[in-house]
């Protein structure tokens, strides 16, 4: 059971695999994000793959690339209302964003 379901809270589900945001979807995302955009990068095995490094995610531009480049990179969950947008690790931070 996801949080929402547990708040009682309606909420539309985007399974990013499918259908991964664009990047006007990204920049409207890191618009309203209350965390640091660079955060939005994961720092996993894929970062290392690809051989980035902090300096390759510090700007808007380079984490909308690098995001439209390769979308299993994306921070997940991201949860984003019509005003705000965190990212839901850990996800107790999700109650915090939905009523």
């Amino acid at each position: 059971m996801s949080i929402a379901e547990e708040l009682g809270t309606d909420a539309d589900v985007v399974i990013y695999r499918k259908f991964p945001p664009d990047e006007a979807t990204l920049r409207a995302i890191i618009a309203k994000l209350e965390d640091p955009a660079t955060e939005l990068v994961r720092r996993d095995s894929l970062f290392k793959k690809l051989g980035l490094t902090e300096a390759d995610v510090e700007t808007v531009d380079q984490i909308v690339d690098v995001i439209v480049n390769n979308k299993m990179i994306m921070q997940r969950p991201l949860l984003v209302t019509a005003d705000r947008a965190i990212i839901g690790r850990p996800k107790e931070r999700v109650r915090d964003l939905l009523p």
